[in-house]
């Protein structure tokens, strides 16, 4: 999150103290990632009568709760009722990728890529771009636009190399072109490996891939399948959770 820091000139006429911030509960509920505390504080703090600036930043940090918390489509609400109300722009774009988010999160995947075409036309000036292009990026992927989600990779790789969103589009670059279920990462070997064995025994196609964090660590991620259709992965997702593995569809 980027905060907004105020310098106050104190003079004669101005107290020597700084009011108490109405949010700085809410920011460090955030911060803590205590997002059932934040929802709460937040729907507390929109019953009280604050400035429209505190109103739409308190709506935002709603909002973002509830994505955490898995309330996609609650989530969803709130962000386009904050949207609705234009406010700045930095909450716009915020709330505006809160949107993919949710759709995103909810399988609609090609209306988060409407949403995220639609927030590349209308800021193209925007401070979260390349958090948007990955936006982009990752919903063709769900809907098998190889093609299309490279491009978006490629850019974020050339325009922002040094971002976050540059080392997580370098991992999907190297993905391959089909979807898979992961069933599990480990910082061990040897356990991917019984993982791999644990799945290939119960007559599905598994395997290791191993990869590299920014930081040099290396994981050895267990996957399951390799079906050209989203529908059959999540057809293996159900199944594979429902025997009671960690399911995570890639890419």
């Amino acid at each position: 999150m980027r905060y907004i820091l105020f310098s106050l000139l104190l003079t004669l006429s101005v107290p020597a103290y700084a009011a108490p911030d109405p949010l700085a509960d809410l920011q460090a509920a955030i911060i803590q990632e205590d997002y059932k505390g934040a929802n709460g504080l937040a729907q507390e703090l929109l019953k009280r009568r604050l400035s429209r600036g505190q109103a739409a930043e308190a709506q935002y940090y709603l909002g973002l709760s509830h994505l955490r918390l898995g309330e996609y489509s609650q989530g969803y609400e709130v962000f386009k009722r904050l949207l609705a109300e234009r406010p700045v722009v930095d909450l716009y774009d915020k709330a505006s990728v809160g949107v993919i988010d949710a759709l995103y999160m909810q399988g609609q995947y090609a209306n988060a890529l409407k949403e995220a075409m639609s927030l590349m036309g209308k800021r193209r000036d925007s401070e979260l771009l390349s958090l948007i292009y990955l936006k982009a990026a990752r919903a063709n992927l769900k809907l098998a636009r190889w093609s299309k989600s490279r491009e978006f990779l490629q850019k974020i790789v050339m325009e922002y190399p040094q971002s976050f969103e540059a080392d997580v589009a370098r991992g999907l670059l190297e993905e391959k072109q089909y979807f898979a279920v992961q069933v599990g990462s480990f910082n061990d070997k040897a356990h991917a490996e019984k993982l791999m064995k644990e799945i290939l025994e119960r007559q599905e196609y598994a395997y290791i891939v191993e990869t590299k964090s920014p930081e040099g660590r290396t994981y050895y991620r267990v996957r399951a399948g390799q079906l050209t259709a989203l529908k059959d992965a999540q057809d293996l997702e159900k199944k594979l959770s429902g025997l009671g593995y960690p399911t995570l569809i890639y890419p």
